[in-house]
Order: structure tokens, then sequence, then C-alpha cells
């Protein structure tokens, strides 16, 4: 039995954060385990003597949208090359191009192997916006995503918008959440000298993109002289933010940290964790705040925070509060400054909220979740 994971790379994410704990996990349950990249940014610590194996090495986010496209046949056609070289009897790819590639590749060789693919998003939000990329990844999820043997998704939410909005058989899909290493996260120290306590200290963690929306926090603690953001995070809206930040006068008030594999310094620090997510899979980052301790300011998104808030009132138009924090509607400024004030003027709340996550992210320890994967890729 061998078993191959392919991802784009292992750069800062949440799913390249459960690869690197599953290639642990799988290679000390005395699997042969291979990791396949097509990109050879590795951020994550993962076992020495895993063999890592590149299908290709592109330039990422620099690389043009149609190149992308007319390279997954070439892609699909080397890995499943490399597939029958290695004797793979398991793949399993995370992510949506891989996952492509994944389930392309069997098209290019008859040796027999499962194929397993992951979802870590809301497909008809992020392909939502009526451009040619769009409909593109809208077809080929219709076409492809069939064709698994398996699909594991992260949240029940984009579980059932495989099944609802493109017609994939439930009896493919499986749910596993996202796992959290609550071990290794209580044994890291705060970075209490960092933070001013004069200023209430809000952190958020994420890719610097549009899907992120860091605009609309920025944007949020505009009238809180007393709060002060970090964004920890890399990506290609760096200078776009900046300029956001020096437009609203915010240099003194808001901070870009970039990227740190290690942001749990900062989470356990800090007073309080904001996001502000279009849209989600599973969001790691929400169950790594809480396993730090901090209570959560977040826009409720499809897909992922009212599950891992456990929101139990009807969704409305306006703030919802959980026991673990506030979720407020995607893209409104207005609600999202309306719960950092409720947050502001009830420090019970937070108090309350802070014991609370405690509780909640035992539902996540990473142990029984990554045998939940193992089981369901080698069923």
């Amino acid at each position: 039995m061998k078993i191959a994971i392919l991802i784009y790379s292992l750069s800062g994410g949440g799913a390249e954060r459960v690869v690197s704990y599953l290639l642990a996990y799988l290679q000390n349950k005395g699997m042969d385990v291979h990791l396949v990249l097509m990109n050879t940014t590795i951020s994550y610590e993962i076992p020495k003597n895993i063999p890592i194996h590149y299908i290709e090495t592109s330039k990422g986010g620099f690389e043009n949208g149609f190149l992308k496209l007319i390279k997954l046949p070439w892609l699909a056609y080397k890995y499943a090359k490399l597939l029958r070289q290695l004797k793979i009897t398991h793949s399993f790819a995370l992510l949506t191009r891989p996952s492509y590639i994944n389930i392309l590749s069997r098209y290019f060789t008859t040796w027999k192997y499962k194929i397993t693919i992951s979802e870590r998003s809301y497909p008809s939000m992020q392909y939502g916006y009526n451009n040619l990329q769009s409909k593109i990844n809208n077809i080929l999820i219709k076409k492809l995503y069939p064709k698994a043997d398996q699909i594991i998704c992260n949240s029940h939410g984009n579980a059932n918008d495989l099944i609802n909005n493109y017609n994939i058989a439930a009896s493919k899909i499986e749910v596993v959440h996202n796992p959290v290493d609550i071990e290794k996260i209580d044994k890291i120290e705060r970075k209490d000298a960092f933070f001013n306590d004069h200023y209430v200290n809000l952190v958020t963690v994420g890719r610097l993109d549009a899907g992120k929306n860091h605009q609309l926090l920025i944007n949020a603690v505009v009238p809180f002289p007393k709060i002060r953001l970090y964004i920890i995070g890399a990506g290609n809206l760096k200078n776009t933010l900046n300029q956001l930040i020096q437009e609203l006068k915010l240099e003194e008030r808001v901070f870009l940290l970039g990227f740190d594999n290690n942001p749990y310094k900062y989470l356990k620090a800090a007073d309080l964790f904001l996001f502000g997510s279009n849209h989600e899979g599973f969001p790691n980052v929400l169950l790594e705040a809480m396993a730090c301790g901090l209570p959560i300011v977040s826009t409720n998104c499809k897909s992922g925070p009212d599950e891992i808030m456990e929101l139990q009132q009807t969704k409305t138009d306006d703030i919802m509060l959980t026991d673990y924090g506030i979720l407020s509607p995607v893209g409104d400024v207005a609600l999202l400054q309306k719960a950092l004030a409720h947050c502001l003027e009830n420090p019970e709340f937070l108090s309350r909220s802070r014991v609370r996550v405690f509780e909640r992210i035992q539902d996540f320890k990473r142990e029984p979740i990554l045998e939940a994967y193992t089981s369901h890729i080698l069923s």
C-alpha cells in the first residue's frame, strides 16, 4: 500500500497545514507515503525522510490563468506516470487544481489506484463571479468531480454545495473537519511584549487576497481609536492594503506582519480574533485562534464559521452572538463595527467566550481527525 499526497505547495494555508500533519501521521503508522508538489515553497515542517516529487516548479501567482488551464492534461500525464513508477495505490489531492490533475491522471495510465480529492472551499461562492475563470472552474468541477472515487469535504456547508449546486452524488462525499494540534499550540509561548496594553489588540491570519477581504477589517476599525489590528499573511494585495492603510491614516493602528508559520505566539497574547472572509470551506484559523483562547468576531461566510461557532439562532441580517464570539453578515462594515462595539462595551462577554473556546476546541483534536482522514483515504 503506497499513498501519494498531491498539493500545489506547502506555503502558508489551512490545507497545507493539514498535509504537514497527515504526512507525519501516516509515516508514524508505518505507511509508505509520498508528497507530490507543483511549487518548491515549503513553509511547514514535515518529516525529513518523506520523499518529495515535483510534477512542475511553477511560479505561482505570476502564472497566466490560461496557461494553468492548458497545462492540466500535461501535468495529469506527468502525475499518472509518477504514480505508475512509484506503484501508488491511493492518490489524495487537496485544493481545486491538484484535484483536477488527480482525476485527469486516470486517463493517462492503466495503473489502478484509488482517487480521493479534498474540497476545502465553497465552490459556488469561490467561482461565483461570472468571469471566464469562474465559468471554466464551474464546468470542470461538474465534469470532473463525479469521476473521483471519493470526495472529502472539510465542512457540511461545502459538502451540501457540491450536492446541491454541482449534482455530486452524496454517496461519494465524506465530511472530515480540519484538525488542530492543541498540544503543540499549548507549548508555544506568548509574545507578551509585542502588543501595547493601552490598546485592544486584534489579530487576523490569512492570505492577502480578495476572498479574505482584509479591506473590510481595515475599514471596520476606523472609528475605534483604542483598537489596533495586526494582519498576519502574505499575498498579492499587500500593496493595495498598504495604500488603504495610508489613505485612512491608520499607520499607527493597522500593521501588516507578513507570513509567519507560528502565528500562535501573537494569538495567545492578543485580545480578539477578527476574520472577514467572503467565503471559506472550514477556516483553520478560527480553530487555531480558539486553541489560543481568543474570542472570535467573524463574518458568517459560507461555509464553516457557523459550524465552528455552533450558531443556535436563525441567521439574520444583524450580528449574531454565540458562546464563542460574534458572527456578522459578509461584507457589511457597519455591522462588523457593531460587533466590535459590543465586545468593547461588554468585557464580561469576552471573558465568557475565552473560557468556552477552550471547551469547543477539544472537538477538533488532531489525532482523531487524522485517523478519520486515513480511514477514508484507505477505505
